[in-house]
């Protein structure tokens, strides 16, 4: 368990989520904002844990977490950061099952996971990618205090993401040591 709210539960994932994977992966709007990864069988859904989230643990200590309710243990989503290479800062991803959409649980979840980088991870700035078309997000990350700074280029992908940051606090004046 990486983090408990109120309703949900945030975890890693493992090789036994790849029904949930499969059913997510190719929702309808997962597809429309995220992208097709191609995942259609239960051996696709074991890889694509492998080789990203599960990959991703080890080498930075965080990836994409499967958040599930606390009420029935059911697979709402995911949330968790990720390491790109073309962003300087992790960035915040999250995608949820329609039954859990327009709920809260987006914002509980990712509400969690940025306290955990900042408290735990020594994470301070975090990034976010986003389609311009995908109104819900965007609006997500507003509320939680991501401001827009510019388009970006993903690598493969010409449809125009957004790059919205959500930058740590300056230190206030009296910890910052005076130069000697």
């Amino acid at each position: 368990m990486i983090l408990e709210t109120p309703r949900l539960r945030i975890r890693e994932l493992t090789e036994e989520d790849a029904p949930f994977i499969v059913e997510l992966l190719n929702d309808e709007a997962f597809l429309r904002f995220i992208g097709d990864r191609q995942v259609r069988t239960l051996d696709d859904a074991r890889a694509y844990v492998r080789n990203g989230p599960l990959a991703s643990y080890a080498a930075h200590g965080y990836g994409l977490w499967l958040v599930e309710s606390r009420d029935t243990t059911a697979p709402a989503g995911l949330c968790g950061l990720l390491r790109r290479d073309y962003l300087e800062d992790p960035d915040i991803g999250f995608a949820f099952l329609p039954a859990f959409r327009a709920r809260g649980y987006g914002r509980e979840a990712a509400e969690a996971v940025l306290a955990h980088a900042r408290s735990r991870l020594g994470v301070g700035t975090v990034a976010a990618i986003v389609s311009p078309a995908n109104t819900a997000s965007i609006s997500l990350l507003e509320k939680l205090g991501f401001r827009y700074e510019r388009p970006v280029e993903v690598p493969g992908d010409a449809s125009g993401i957004l790059l919205y940051m959500l930058r740590a606090p300056a230190p206030p004046a009296s910890a910052i040591a005076p130069a000697s």
